[in-house]
């Protein structure tokens, strides 16, 4: 675990946010980060099957980065993208 400096408008929208959604402002500033991470990861994705992906990603163990970025969640290998309609 390490430190990482945010400005503090940054520290204030992750408090605020968090407030609202029940979140710690760590909860909520890794949320943002996830989410993020992913979008780019997946620019195909829109937010609603990127919190699918990461919900899968819960079951299966958790976010692995090198299965996210290789197609695959969780540490279990399940696949990630979902196609869109």
């Amino acid at each position: 675990m390490g430190i990482v400096k945010i400005s503090e408008q940054m520290h204030e929208n992750l408090r605020v946010a968090g407030n609202a959604l029940s979140r710690s402002i760590n909860a909520q500033a890794e949320h943002w980060m996830r989410v993020g991470m992913l979008t780019e990861m997946y620019p195909e994705l829109d937010y609603r099957e990127i919190c699918q992906l990461l919900i899968r990603a819960e079951l299966a163990g958790g976010l692995d980065i090198a299965g996210a970025a290789s197609g695959l969640v969780g540490k279990a290998s399940t696949p990630a993208a979902t196609k869109k309609h």
